[in-house]
């Protein structure tokens, strides 16, 4: 066949099932892979592949782009990283049914988004009454990458509850909320979204000026409302995502069960945040593969953990960092937002006795390892802390280190940014994850915590790793990355074989420098003024191919891109 539009010439294919690579051409045309061979004719854009891995588009099935797709829908920070599907709707949030006030307070504080830029996303943009004609919005935006969806349960609750009942304890729906809330499910899975998403931590709070402090509106669900919800997910072989709160045993265990064939007569899709190995305990990572490969072999659930394939890096500005939010002191100064009198707060007596107990807890569940010595001061208007510890100036002073750290934000406020890594610091455990079967490669977070976290190149370090030392086959890494979560999320995407989708990225192991860890700071498209830390490895991504258009090469978009250039499409899930 002549005439393909784009021909990707002497790469090294992944086709994303797991098979070993061919050296071949890839033909491109109608936004479909038509050919693959040797020596195909030119096409009206040839790619030179030589010495490249050509693989599928990479698919983060962890993010929140939800206000992002919005007021900036190219979506770049994820083409550029070879990144072509995204799902966006995790962790019980979504903008599908809430109004703009709702999801701003959502969204705000447990995603560390800004209030007023969610709010204006929503509010300006907003031409959606229900799941079908959200997707046509979507479906009318000049998308950059593709777009799969959640309903968040948040979301849904708050639409058919409001959201003063939504998150009250005491509070339960209706026999008629309910089956609305069921009938809005139901609607979202006509539509094609892949699933609901749900939360039960209580470390994800509300933000505004109405309900500060109290948790989202999903956890406080009776879990005959889950119950409810997830027999129509069941049904549908759709996907209950969820952040468990992994200090409740029982909790856990209602998640086994219901993804368990046992009982139901068919599986339920579940997948989890995070298998991570957290230095505050090294045995949770073990016990959560080895329970969940019990359920699914005993069983037969369909479960899956989420796991970041990198270290677990968080930076804080001060005290703005989400781990705060699993102690009581830390609650306490954060539902403080007013920054003066919190720092007024920050200096009393009482608090910091509080907030010493808090810091020394040596025993529970817990996420952070609060170990102060394990925190590096990364920028600071006092020069002299810089590149220290808390416990070193602590040490210098003859304080103790939590009181070190609340002298320095009383003094610097959000001036003052350090960073530690609370996971995934141990390779050999990294790598037996990344081998396991109860996990899925995932949690990145994109589109969120602007100022603490970045993983949207997930994917190219978790490859570099793999290319460097060689604990899997690149093949089997390119599948965890594509085919395997197109196939688990029924997306029409993650392979390289006549007929498929052509979302392709086009790497070169030789921009497998060690550049894709370090830190880079960027402004965040749609939002003026609001900066947001990113990743750079542009000598890794030769080529980021969406539906047949290339959107992305050596470190350059395609004109329009994010404007006009219309490449991505909203994916629809597959019963």
């Amino acid at each position: 066949m002549a005439g393909y539009e784009i021909v990707v010439r002497g790469g090294v294919v992944y086709d994303g099932s797991g098979a070993g690579p061919v050296r071949a051409d890839v033909g491109i045309s109608g936004g479909r892979v038509a050919a693959l061979g040797v020596e195909l004719p030119e096409g009206v854009r040839t790619i030179d592949a030589a010495g490249k891995w050509v693989v599928p588009g990479l698919i983060d099935v962890h993010t929140h782009y939800d206000a992002e797709v919005l007021l900036a829908p190219g979506l770049g920070e994820s083409a550029r990283h070879g990144v072509t599907s995204v799902v966006i709707g995790n962790c019980s949030l979504s903008t599908v049914y809430a109004d703009a006030e709702d999801c701003a307070d959502m969204f705000a504080r447990v995603e560390a988004l800004p209030w007023d830029v969610v709010h204006a996303a929503v509010k300006e943009h907003r031409d959606w009454v229900d799941p079908k004609s959200y997707v046509a919005a979507l479906e009318s935006k000049p998308l950059g990458v593709n777009v799969a969806a959640f309903l968040g349960h948040s979301d849904i609750r708050v639409a058919a509850m409001g959201l003063a009942r939504a998150s009250d304890r005491r509070a339960r729906p209706t026999r008629g909320e309910l089956r609305q809330m069921v009938r809005m499910l139901t609607d979202a899975l006509d539509a094609g979204f892949v699933g609901l998403s749900t939360i039960r931590s209580s470390f994800s709070k509300l933000e505004g000026k109405r309900y500060p402090g109290r948790q989202l509106p999903s956890t406080y669900a009776p879990w005959s409302e889950y119950r409810a919800l997830n027999d129509l997910l069941r049904e549908r072989n759709r996907v209950h995502q969820s952040t468990p709160n992994l200090t409740s045993r029982l909790e856990m265990g209602h998640f086994f069960l219901q993804s368990a064939a046992r009982g139901h007569g068919r599986p339920l899709k579940t997948t989890l945040i995070s298998a991570a190995d957290i230095k505050a305990d090294r045995t949770v990572v073990r016990l959560a593969t080895t329970v969940a490969a019990l359920v699914n072999r005993a069983l037969g659930a369909q479960f899956r953990w989420q796991h970041l394939p990198v270290p677990f890096e968080v930076y804080a500005d001060g005290i703005d960092l989400v781990v705060f939010e699993e102690f009581g002191s830390g609650v306490a100064a954060l539902n403080i937002r007013d920054l003066l009198r919190r720092h007024e707060f920050l200096n009393d007596p009482v608090f910091r006795r509080a907030f010493r107990k808090d810091m020394a807890k040596k025993f529970g569940s817990r996420v952070w390892h609060r170990d102060l010595g394990d925190a590096e001061i990364v920028a600071c208007p006092d020069a002299a802390v810089v590149g220290r510890s808390f416990g070193d100036i602590a040490a210098e002073r003859g304080i103790l280190a939590p009181d070190a750290l609340l002298d320095l934000v009383v003094e610097h406020g959000a001036a003052l940014r350090w960073r530690t890594t609370i996971a995934n610091d141990r390779e050999t455990e990294l790598n037996r994850l990344a081998r396991s079967p109860q996990v899925q490669i995932g949690f990145a977070d994109s589109g969120a915590h602007l100022r603490n976290m970045a993983f949207y190149n997930m994917g190219i370090r978790f490859l570099e790793r793999v290319h460097r030392d060689g604990f899997m086959p690149v093949e089997r890494a390119v599948h965890r990355l594509t085919g395997e979560l197109a196939q688990w999320y029924g997306l029409d995407t993650g392979r390289i074989v006549p007929g498929a989708r052509a979302d392709v990225a086009v790497l070169d192991p030789a921009g497998f420098d060690g550049s894709s860890a370090r830190y880079h700071e960027a402004v965040m498209p749609g939002a003026a003024g609001v900066r947001r830390m990113v990743n750079r490895n542009d000598r890794a991504v030769a080529a980021t191919i969406v539906n047949g258009t290339l959107v992305y090469e050596n470190g350059d978009f395609a004109p329009g891109f994010g404007t006009e250039l219309r490449a991505g499409e909203f994916l629809r899930a597959a019963d």
